[in-house]
């Protein structure tokens, strides 16, 4: 007779940051897809970007929803967000970054929101730095998401005082 293992349960946010007005509603169907129920998403301007906009929105569910989100939202052009996942019995947290000029990049987050770098992408920079310290830097800061995080900061920054609706149940 086989168990089935319990899901760890987590929660994070996922941050529309710039968006087309077009495309809030097939957003809204992606993220209730991937949720796996009805999701109330509230637009707002974004005051960045004039004529387009931004919403935030807190779920719960299972660990891997996180993933599940980011690539329902992977490859609509014109589309900056932000995907958390925090970490759970068994599960390393996640961030997931997309901006229409860099793509998507992904990232290991501890409890205290700090980007997590494995000990052999640490091995690999250090044995394509070969020995400059310049080259090391540009490769941490790429593991660490930098010019990701240079190009949303000022959408975030705009998106400050910005409801947030807090999702406890999906489905």
């Amino acid at each position: 007779m086989s168990v089935a293992m319990p899901h760890s349960q987590t929660r994070g946010v996922v941050f529309i940051h710039s968006t087309p007005a077009a495309l809030c509603p097939h957003i809204q169907w992606a993220l209730e897809a991937a949720l796996g129920g009805r999701v109330q998403v509230d637009w707002i301007k974004q005051p960045a970007a004039p004529g387009l906009m931004r919403m935030e929105l807190t779920w719960h569910g299972p660990a891997g929803t996180g993933a599940r989100i980011a690539s329902a939202l992977r490859g609509w052009e014109n589309l900056r967000y932000e995907v958390t996942e925090e970490p759970s019995a068994g599960t390393d947290g996640s961030r997931w970054q997309h901006t229409p000029h860099l793509g998507i990049h992904h990232a290991t987050m501890s409890a205290s929101g700090d980007v997590l770098v494995g000990e052999n992408h640490l091995r690999e920079v250090v044995k394509l730095a070969q020995g400059s310290p310049e080259a090391f830097a540009e490769m941490v800061d790429e593991l660490l998401g930098r010019d990701w995080d240079a190009e949303l900061e000022p959408f975030r920054l705009a998106g400050e005082g910005a409801p947030v609706r807090w999702l406890h149940k999906v489905g």
